[in-house]
């Protein structure tokens, strides 16, 4: 089984950065996209970004701009720059690896924006 682990979450002033990060460990094939969702206190979980195989990215009009999902193949790895961070980005960070037959996620890391 793939095993996905978050790291770089915390507590940040608004209008600074964080970089998230996801490494996969296990066997990672016909990889076909991986992705950044959050989920806030009291809301329900929402997408944030995504990136293919072949780099194309999608993200949710909040983060437009702001943010930037990137990947390392070799490192089986994929990050989320958040530059000018709100405080309405305070959420559970996880991160998705959708393979052919498989969705697997991390446990999630905090991201806290105060002003």
């Amino acid at each position: 089984q793939v095993q996905l682990v978050e790291s770089g979450g915390g507590l940040v002033q608004a209008g600074g950065s964080l970089r998230l990060s996801c490494e996969a460990s296990g066997s990672i094939f016909r990889l076909i996209r991986m992705g950044w969702y959050r989920q806030a206190p009291g809301k329900q979980r929402e997408l944030v970004a995504l990136i293919t195989s072949g780099d194309n990215t999608n993200y949710a009009d909040s983060v437009k701009g702001r943010f930037t999902i990137s990947r390392d193949n070799a490192k089986n790895t994929v990050y989320l720059q958040m530059r000018s961070l709100k405080p309405e980005d305070t959420a559970v960070y996880s991160c998705n690896f959708k393979l052919i037959h498989n969705d697997y996620w991390g446990q999630g890391t905090q991201v806290t924006v105060s002003s």
